[in-house]
């Protein structure tokens, strides 16, 4: 067993503007706001795991998925999203059906992303 396989995860979502994201992880995604302080605002994920918005004064978001969920049906996710308001994101010539949900060759997995007000990407997956 590794050295922290026992222990629960902390994940990092780096932001220039902590209130205007704030919003959408708690009200858009449900997740439930656990506490605050000066320097970031925490989030439940599940199993324990948390999500901690931090700020970053001059942080630019990249193009690759900072933060994924594995759903149990993906096309129900991503129209509870699109409800919310929130679109997936279609990446050209990547073969994403009419929900944006990119197949695997082998048909096993499912992935669809999404980004939040700020341009962070996130993704749910199924298999």
């Amino acid at each position: 067993m590794g050295i922290l396989t026992t222990n629960k995860p902390v994940t990092f979502i780096l932001t220039r503007d902590r209130e205007k994201l704030k919003p959408f992880y708690r009200d858009v995604l449900g997740l439930t706001q656990l506490y605050e302080d000066p320097f970031g605002t925490t989030f439940a994920l599940g199993d324990g795991a948390t999500m901690r918005l931090t700020t970053i004064a001059d942080h630019t978001p990249g193009m690759h998925t900072v933060l994924g969920w594995q759903v149990a049906d993906i096309k129900a996710t991503i129209k509870a999203l699109k409800e919310k308001g929130v679109a997936p994101v279609i990446y050209p010539g990547f073969g994403q059906d009419d929900l944006g949900i990119w197949h695997a060759p082998d048909g096993k997995a499912k992935v669809a992303w999404f980004l939040d007000p700020e341009g962070n990407n996130l993704s749910i997956t199924s298999s």
